[in-house]
């Protein structure tokens, strides 16, 4: 027997009372009859049908499909009972509206697990059958009742069903179409089982072969009674192997086709749970633009900030550690300027607000070993190691200057000096701080051609040789404006003395003459300055009197003797200037010599008699004291002109701290001035160095240069050119001034991010919420979808899959809204702080960045949608199929 039921019963709990539906029903029904169910409204009808197709279950007896009970059926086989075995024809055809009539035919089939080429071909060929073949695409809300009833129709029978229940198929009908629809179920009966219920007698008893008349839940007529015994052949039954579902891409479909019907609506959910993805990824953008922008700087300033080591330094790993984050802050807003962060003024801030700076001091032992451990140095770890011995190269280089008293070939220190005490004896005396340290400004190259031409632009060349690689040849570095300092110039004995004085009225924007006044050089000019070099036997004079040799030893000469022979002219062959798009470079303003000349110094001035006699006394410098006691300094003598008042045979001592007044005023025994040392250094005396400098190409070689030095400072051996260094080392600290800055600065940007992102997610969870709330909106909204899918067969996993399709659809157009509009912003940004600052990239969305926003947001919704998808699956279909 394909159904047979026994003693089948349903109660009903409403309030407090118990309501008997079904009372001990015994049926059995034939493999292919029309059987017609007639009664009264309440008496048990649709509760039969529903109990028949699965939809509600009994609650007590046994029903039986061919001969099997059904009373151990878990939900996932009355779910694959319902889409194999049985075929709803409902009154209010309870067709999907936003769905084709193709597509609500195919939904069984979905179901079923047919392939999308068996689903239309199914469906076509059944929608022939019932007189829709014209009607594939159009939307149930195009078709007449009839047509509607007809699509119903081909769902039912789409999958072949042994069991066609239809519950009252006429009663939204007028005659004529409700004729055409019966004649219809009465062919599909000659093979299968039909099961009407309606109200209609004339009806039942003309197209039915069978008649079950109800009241108050119990059988009271049947017309045609089955006593089980076949009575014509049965077609095959299925075998319920394949389980029924509805895959996700099914479920997707299902609902996008649900959210475009509602696009409006659907478009401004999305747009409303996209203002939390926009405010996190705008954050992110100006964060990521920012720490790119960083690190272009870092990798730009990487050339002119070299890991250094020196004989005395600062521990700036201390001070940065020990700074307060508003002091961090406060520093680098001290050292930026134009856009561009000056490290050494950013440290000096740091300094300045330490109050324990010698805590912060520490004293490198730099030996021969270390030196050879450095020169063992994979050379694809620097770009260059530069080694600086504290030489004062200025003493020794001489030029000619015209002053007031005629030409003269002056030193470049004493040509300093004079002019400080020139601006010191006018009214202009507050800008003597405006001649700098030639030492800055003549000073050894980085020993790697290729290295500087990569940030260099040879804008003139006086030969091939555009590096200074010998001794005598100099390269003349200018701003990216193609200028020197007029100061810098004048320092270098290319003004006159007329010429300087007019030029500090200028900088002053006091009144001056103008025609005196040398606004521009030509490159010519530039590169053909006479400049020698020459040793300290030449430049530092043993005093012949016995008597001064016990206080002044030596004497220094600013202007070049004739006697002198041994000079080394410079030849300035070339000028160099910053490539376009760089900002920072490992060189400043002005000259720059080969390290061969600091290898000829050094070997001139370890040799030289002052050196010799100076490390004879044991000391490493001469030094001049004021308090009374022997001053045993270096001298020297030279006149200048000042407001027309010639001055000769002015003394002074070599480092003096001074200006030419001081320098005046003890020659005429007024005071007596107080001095530095000139150190065995200066001299160029030393032996090791006191400065070692270490430029690196990029970030990965400099952190595996980084880990060599700090390998040096671990125990254990070390082997350096074959030899074994062991047991201890004497600790060298080195000072990477950039990577803390940028360090400290990414730790600012890190931390801004954070607060931000966190401020701005709140608006991610306000987004979820609202979500959850509209996808509980859509649940009610599609209840009759619901009980629809639950009819033709599918689980209570597929309606939850139907919802987190829906919520992973909103999530995925939220969140390429929430980017697409970011860019925007983005862009806008960008236009905002390029034209202030010429930085038009400082909020980057990055494409990774982009999809992980995006995920976030499918994840967030899909989140939100789990407790709505939760109640739409455990709805009760009777009730679904019920709703309005």
């Amino acid at each position: 027997n394909m159904l047979k039921l026994v003693n089948i019963t349903k109660d009903y709990i409403v309030a407090d009372t118990k309501v008997e539906a079904l009372k001990g029903l015994n049926i059995t029904f034939r493999a292919n009859e029309f059987v017609s169910i007639l009664g009264p409204s309440g008496c048990g009808k649709t509760t039969l049908l529903n109990i028949i197709g699965g939809l509600d279950h009994y609650t007590s007896g046994e029903m039986y499909i061919d001969d099997i009970s059904t009373k151990d059926y878990s939900d996932r086989d009355w779910d694959t009972y319902r889409n194999h075995r049985i075929g709803f024809i409902f009154q209010s055809y309870n067709l999907i509206p936003h769905q084709t009539v193709l597509e609500n035919v195919e939904l069984a089939l979905n179901v079923a697990g047919y392939s999308k080429e068996e689903r239309i071909k199914k469906a076509k060929d059944v929608l022939d059958k019932v007189g829709l073949k014209d009607q594939y695409n159009k939307k149930p809300n195009q078709l007449s009742g009839g047509q509607c009833q007809r699509v119903a129709i081909a769902r039912a029978i789409v999958n072949d069903p042994d069991i066609l229940l239809a519950d009252e198929p006429t009663g939204a009908l007028d005659t004529v179409t409700s004729i055409q629809v019966m004649d219809l179920i009465k062919e599909i009966s000659k093979d299968t089982l039909v099961i009407m219920v309606t109200h209609n007698p004339d009806l039942a008893t003309k197209y039915s072969n069978r008649i079950i008349r109800l009241l108050d839940g119990e059988v009271t007529s049947d017309s045609n009674p089955y006593d089980g015994v076949e009575e014509v052949k049965a077609r095959p039954r299925k075998q319920l192997t394949k389980k029924s579902k509805l895959n996700f891409w099914s479920a997707f479909k299902l609902s996008a086709r649900n959210l475009i019907s509602k696009f409006k609506r659907t478009l401004m959910v999305c747009i409303a749970g996209s203002i939390g993805i926009i405010g996190v990824a705008t954050v992110l953008s100006v964060s990521t633009g920012v720490t790119n922008y960083i690190f272009q700087i870092q990798n730009d300033m990487l050339s002119g900030n070299p890991v250094t080591i020196e004989e005395n330094a600062l521990d700036i790993t201390s001070i940065m550690s020990n700074a307060s984050q508003q002091e961090q802050r406060e520093a680098l807003k001290y050292g930026t300027k134009d856009g561009k962060i000056n490290v050494e003024m950013v440290i000096e801030y740091l300094v300045k607000r330490s109050k324990t700076m010698e805590s912060y001091m520490v004293e490198n032992k730099i030996t021969q070993e270390y030196i050879d451990y450095l020169k063992a140095m994979p050379k694809e770890y620097y770009a260059a190691l530069d080694f600086h011995y504290g030489i004062s190269m200025v003493n020794n280089i001489y030029t000619d200057v015209s002053l007031e008293d005629g030409d003269h070939k002056m030193s470049l220190y004493a040509l300093r000096e004079m002019y400080k005490d020139i601006i010191n004896s006018t009214e202009l005396k507050d800008y003597a701080s405006l001649i700098s340290s030639l030492e800055s400004i003549f000073s050894q190259i980085p020993d790697n051609e290729e290295y500087i031409l990569n940030q260099y632009d040879v804008i003139y060349k006086k030969s091939d040789n555009v590096f200074p690689k010998n001794k005598n040849e100099l390269t003349l570095v200018i701003d990216s404006s193609n200028s020197l300092s007029d100061l810098v110039l004048a320092q270098l004995g290319y003004f006159t003395q007329d010429e300087f004085v007019n030029l500090i009225y200028k900088a002053n924007e006091s009144e001056y003459d103008e025609s005196k006044y040398k606004d521009n050089f030509d490159y010519e000019e530039l590169l053909n300055k006479k400049l020698v070099w020459y040793p300290n036997d030449d430049v530092y004079t043993m005093q012949e009197d016995d008597a001064l040799k016990q206080t002044n030893p030596y004497y220094y000469n600013p202007y070049v003797k004739d006697e002198w022979n041994d000079g080394l002219e410079f030849t300035i062959t070339s000028i160099l200037k910053l490539k376009d798009g760089i900002s920072y470079g490992s060189l400043g303003t002005g000259l720059y010599y080969s390290p061969r000349l600091t290898e000829y110094v050094l070997e001139q001035g370890r040799n030289s008699q002052i050196v010799a006699s100076l490390k004879n006394t044991g000391n490493d410098s001469y030094t001049s004291l004021s308090n009374g006691g022997v001053n045993i300094g270096i001298t020297y003598t030279y006149s200048y002109s000042l407001e027309g008042v010639a001055h000769n045979d002015i003394v002074g001592l070599v480092g003096s701290t001074n200006s030419f007044s001081s320098l005046i005023a003890n020659y005429m025994g007024i005071a007596m001035p107080e001095y530095y040392s000139l150190s065995i250094r200066s001299l160029a005396g030393a032996d090791l160095p006191s400065t070692i400098r270490i430029y690196s190409n990029d970030f990965d070689s400099k952190e595996k240069m980084l880990k060599y030095l700090d390998a040096w400072n671990e125990s254990g051996n070390l082997i350096v050119n074959g030899s074994v260094l062991i047991g201890e080392r004497s600790k060298i600290t080195y000072t990477d001034t950039l990577s803390l800055i940028i360090s400290m600065i990414s730790s600012m940007i890190t931390i801004i991010t954070s607060a931000l992102v966190a401020f701005t997610a709140l608006s991610l969870v306000v987004s979820t919420v609202m979500i959850a709330i509209i996808t509980y909106v859509s649940v009610i909204e599609r209840v009759k979808e619901i009980g629809v899918i639950r009819a033709l067969g599918g689980r209570k996993k597929d309606v939850s899959r139907l919802f987190n399709a829906e919520t992973f659809i909103i999530g995925g157009v939220s969140g390429v809204i929430g980017i697409l509009i970011t860019y925007g912003i983005s862009g806008i940004i960008n236009l905002i702080v390029g034209s202030l600052s010429g930085v038009y990239t400082i909020a980057t969305l990055t494409i990774p960045t982009a999809l992980i926003m995006i995920l976030i947001s499918i994840l967030l919704t899909a989140i939100s949608g789990l407790i709505p998808a939760s109640i739409a699956a455990k709805k009760d279909p009777v009730e679904a199929l019920r709703t309005e």
